[in-house]
């Protein structure tokens, strides 16, 4: 497999506009004052199933061939690729079966099986992929990854067209673009995405401290790994970055950053007090790092892909009582 060129990523954001929202690019008065610079967000959050992951689940299923779509997909995640990909299979009436760790947040582990998906839960400890490549060749499910699969990057690249126009429309040109990072599937589409809409747009992965493979990878020139396993930004705690994904991000992302998590659930409690937007700790750590991390970034303005909003209530309790 090879990462999307510019034809896959407009024939697949040709197939995803009839079907995903076109989020809003947001902005406060009091963001800006925080950050000391003009704060654009990218609202993602209101996505379908709460985060971007429903463009790369949406553009992975619509792909397949029929004789695919009848023996069903199977998809790993902690929680918002799971609701994408259930979501897209049911859209399609494709059987979706999930393998989630059971420690996921329960509204994700609740959301994905309202959409249909046959979970099976697994502790943290156990390697998905394993159980994964069972259920595969017991049943012939075709496997759609989390970020290292090409529909996938190029349904997310699908955010960076849009956010091409939008920022072009509110006078933006040359900015930091902050992304918050995983895998790789989001960032590495933006900046594929970017690299031909908007290239003085730069892309800037941002991941929490513990968990900042990425940054660390780019900096080394190689793929490394985190040790740590469990943490705040659930959403986003791969061990390393993708295959496909760290190519890209090598070629055109600029350094990572990385935020504490104290900060990130001060974004959390800024979002909403100031956009109205719930965030969930993974989708909050690019506004962190936009507002409390001035000194590095690049130009008058900024913006923020705020990747999802799937957070349990205890979570986002804690974000507004001690974020404040």
């Amino acid at each position: 497999m090879t990462a999307p060129d510019a034809a896959l990523i407009a024939a697949t954001a040709e197939r995803l506009a009839p079907v995903v929202r076109r989020t809003p690019l947001l902005s406060a008065p009091a963001l800006d004052r925080i950050a000391g610079r003009r704060v654009l967000v990218k609202a993602e959050c209101l996505q379908h199933t709460g985060s971007f992951k429903f463009r790369g689940g949406f553009a992975a299923v619509s792909a397949l061939s029929e004789a695919e779509r009848a023996r069903g997909v199977l998809a790993w995640s902690s929680g918002n690729h799971a609701q994408g990909v259930a979501l897209a299979a049911r859209m399609h009436g494709v059987a979706a079966v999930i393998v989630m760790p059971s420690d996921a947040p329960r509204a994700k582990i609740d959301a994905t099986r309202a959409l249909g998906a046959e979970l099976v839960l697994h502790d943290r400890a156990a390697s998905r992929e394993e159980i994964g490549a069972r259920l595969i060749a017991e049943r012939g499910l075709t496997l759609i990854r989390p970020f290292d699969d090409p529909q996938v990057i190029a349904g997310q690249a699908s955010v960076g067209l849009e956010l091409a126009v939008q920022a072009s429309g509110e006078g933006v040109r040359d900015a930091d673009v902050l992304v918050c990072c995983g895998g790789g599937g989001l960032t590495a589409g933006l900046a594929l995405a970017l690299e031909a809409a908007a290239p003085d747009l730069r892309v800037r992965p941002v991941e929490p401290e513990g968990f900042d493979d990425t940054a660390r990878s780019l900096t080394a020139g190689t793929r490394l790994e985190n040790t740590a396993r469990t943490g705040l930004c659930d959403a986003i705690l791969t061990p390393t970055p993708g295959q496909l994904t760290f190519p890209v991000l090598q070629r055109l992302c600029g350094p990572g950053l990385v935020v504490p998590d104290r900060d990130t659930l001060r974004a959390m409690a800024a979002s909403f007090a100031h956009l109205k937007l719930v965030l969930e700790p993974g989708g909050a750590v690019a506004l962190a790092a936009a507002l409390f991390q001035p000194q590095s970034v690049a130009g008058d303005a900024v913006i923020v892909i705020a990747s999802g909003g799937n957070v349990d209530r205890a979570v986002f309790t804690r974000a507004l009582e001690e974020g404040d």
